[in-house]
């Protein structure tokens, strides 16, 4: 065992703190990665104030990593010593079920996740990217280009791939007509991504103030969803809409916006339920309500190479770790444009 620092919640009310821990000395097919930058996502708020009530303490944050390669273990083929790399939400998974051999890791029954999720291999729990260091089995390790800003690519390994994953899969591309609800550290990477499929792209937000950003970002409209004529404007029109917001909310409003067979797909996850909808609004039109998690393993590599390949990466404002429980008020506030990114030469 390797011992290491990081910042800690002790509790559901604790701010964190300074943790000493230690992590597994790297098995045969294991990576060691020293880790540069984590993201902070909102399932980390949720997560360190038991907000979706699965907490285990003390709790280490953080699936938004990126860093560089220390030590690799005697069966590794994949990486070297000095490889940018990234680590996203999972680290291992069962390997042998059907969503495994579809590629598709993230809906495996035994996935295991990077923090807050018993740890197989020494019984205790995973630790997250709030740290200095994490070891992971290669196989869920992704390669960072060296085309790609490490700072600005952390918050694509989960906002990135959880935008990305839902537009590729209801296959979004030239032609369509693409809503995103919410312009924050999803909303952002939704828009970025719609736009480069080649989508007609429509922001729907409740603040004026956004306008001006969601069409620096690649939104061709934007729609005031407070505003009831706006709204109207835009009925069944939609092939597509992603809704990014994580707090419950109406979703009669947006459903009524799809095209016949249009669906809208919900990416945030609330602490309460949304409203039950209209099921008229739906049947009526065969529309869908959907749900999409991150992507698999070789998705999000997929994602990586197409960031690289397009020059996109996350908005993001770099703070040093001290800060974190001011960034999480900020995060709450949506005082953030769009994710906050932990430098971890700061530890």
């Amino acid at each position: 065992m390797q011992k290491t620092q990081g910042y800690a919640a002790h509790n559901h009310t604790s701010p964190l703190a300074p943790f000493n821990f230690e992590r597994r000395d790297p098995l045969p097919n294991d990576v060691q990665i020293e880790i540069l930058f984590c993201g902070v996502c909102h399932s980390d708020i949720h997560q360190v104030r038991n907000e979706w009530g699965n907490s285990t303490f003390p709790m280490v944050p953080g699936h938004e990593i990126v860093g560089k390669v220390t030590q690799i273990g005697s069966e590794v083929t994949q990486f070297k010593v000095g490889d940018s790399v990234g680590v996203g939400c999972m680290v291992d998974s069962c390997g042998v079920c059907p969503e495994c051999h579809d590629h598709l890791e993230q809906y495996c029954n035994n996935a295991e996740f990077t923090y807050n999720f018993p740890d197989k291999h020494s019984g205790g729990t995973n630790y997250g990217g709030y740290s200095k260091q994490i070891v992971v089995n290669q196989n869920f390790v992704l390669q960072v280009s060296d085309k790609l800003d490490l700072a600005a690519t952390a918050p694509l390994l989960c906002a990135g791939i959880t935008t990305y994953s839902p537009l590729r899969h209801w296959n979004i591309g030239k032609g369509d007509k693409v809503g995103v609800v919410g312009l924050g550290g999803l909303g952002h990477m939704g828009i970025k991504f719609a736009h480069a499929f080649g989508a007609h792209v429509v922001l729907f937000t409740t603040s004026p103030s956004k306008i001006d950003d969601a069409k620096r970002l690649g939104a061709d409209e934007v729609v005031i969803s407070k505003n009831p004529e706006e709204m109207a404007q835009h009925l069944a029109s939609f092939d597509f809409i992603l809704n990014t917001v994580a707090a419950p909310h109406n979703l009669d409003a947006f459903t009524a916006l799809l095209k016949r067979d249009g669906t809208l797909c919900l990416v945030g996850v609330p602490d309460q339920p949304h409203p039950s909808p209209s099921v008229g609004n739906l049947i009526f039109k065969r529309r869908s309500i959907a749900g999409s998690l991150i992507g698999g393993i070789k998705e999000t590599q997929e994602m990586l190479d197409f960031c690289a390949e397009h020059n996109i990466t996350s908005d993001v404002e770099i703070i040093p770790i001290q800060t974190i429980n001011e960034a999480y008020e900020r995060v709450l506030k949506s005082d953030v444009k769009y994710r906050f990114v932990i430098d971890l030469a700061s530890l």
